[in-house]
């Protein structure tokens, strides 16, 4: 016999809270009071403070039917902490807010909350707060993270010089070859009335898609190597998109070589089958929560050979325009194709 399953309604607002809550435990010094009072409270003596905001919302950021509660709420602390990360600052707090459905038990809550707990401890952060309350749509996630970084150290999309190099981290494309794998399979697994998808061979792009991770190391990193990123942001909506950020924040232009960007084997091979262009999914593909930066050309030699990071192009005046330059050395417009949710077929 299973287990009888919670419901949220008996339990109350109060009851949830303290169910989702029980076993939270606070690790930073700047944690001076978390859960439990109107407002928590924190402490960042001579640090600027870095706040930044996110939400996620069933039916739009994400589908119930292939992703995972606990993968998700993983997912949904690594979007924020990746905002801050991009101000090459530390996240140390954040706060999480819910709407739920009443097709929603409280172990499905619960399991929501095992992922977000679980990044909270890989990433060091402490969950100091947040809110509940009932939806009519389904799920919607709201997570504000904090974080600190001398004043020094902040980096906005804003100060990008001519001739710093564009940087990026890790590789690009997967997390979007991810999802149109998972869409397959959901629209074969509906079709066929139960047909079990067949995923085998994908696992690195799937888990892009379903589980990424921020890139804290590569701010570790530029920490060590002595480097001051000029210009910085994160890669959630494509690179074409976040260049064009970049770019237009800073009133510069840029020359952006595309045999130079990275992308991975597993991407190669998920996009033959969809007979794709990975460069071009690269470009327009979004959700991989790599950074994106400039640095001085003199910290060229400190970035040459940085097996995570991938020199891909330079920044240029204004007046030289935005391009791609393709293998031959033609020069392309960029033009922003990536993600916007406000133009999205959900919300038209």
């Amino acid at each position: 016999m299973s287990e009888q399953k919670k419901d949220i309604s008996q339990l109350g607002e109060f009851g949830l809270i303290d169910l989702i809550t029980k076993d939270i435990k606070l690790k930073n010094e700047t944690s001076v009071f978390g859960v439990g009072d109107d407002a928590a409270v924190l402490d960042y003596k001579n640090k600027k403070t870095i706040l930044t905001t996110d939400i996620l919302t069933e039916g739009v950021h994400f589908d119930l039917m292939y992703n995972p509660l606990k993968h998700l709420g993983y997912k949904a602390v690594v979007v924020s902490l990746s905002d801050v990360y991009a101000m090459n600052a530390n996240p140390q707090q954040i706060v999480v807010s819910i709407a739920v459905s009443a097709k929603f038990t409280a172990e499905m809550i619960e399991e929501l909350y095992e992922g977000i707990k679980l990044a909270c401890e890989f990433y060091k952060v402490d969950l100091v707060g947040g809110d509940t309350t009932s939806s009519l749509s389904g799920l919607i996630i709201s997570i504000a993270a904090l974080g600190y970084a001398d004043e020094e150290k902040i980096t906005y999309r804003n100060g990008a010089q001519e001739n710093d190099l564009i940087c990026v981290s890790g590789d690009l494309g997967g997390a979007f070859m991810g999802l149109q794998l998972l869409e397959r399979e959901k629209k074969v697994f509906t079709e066929s009335k139960g047909g079990q998808p067949d995923l085998t061979g994908f696992e690195y792009v799937l888990e892009r898609q379903l589980k990424p991770e921020a890139r804290y190391d590569i701010v570790d990193e530029l920490n060590e190597k002595g480097i001051q990123p000029t210009s910085m942001i994160d890669i959630s909506d494509g690179l074409s998109s976040e260049l064009l950020h970049l770019t237009t924040n800073s009133n510069k232009g840029c020359k952006v070589h595309l045999d130079k960007i990275p992308v991975s084997q597993e991407l190669k091979e998920a996009a033959d089958e969809f007979q794709l262009e990975p460069t071009t999914i690269a470009l327009n593909g979004g959700e991989d929560y790599e950074l994106l930066f400039t640095v001085s050309l003199s910290d060229f030699d400190k970035v040459k050979d940085w097996d995570k990071v991938s020199v891909i192009g330079h920044i240029t005046s204004e007046s030289d325009g935005k391009h791609l330059v393709t293998p031959d050395g033609s020069l392309v417009e960029l033009s922003s194709m990536g993600w916007d949710g406000l133009k999205s077929e959900e919300l038209t």
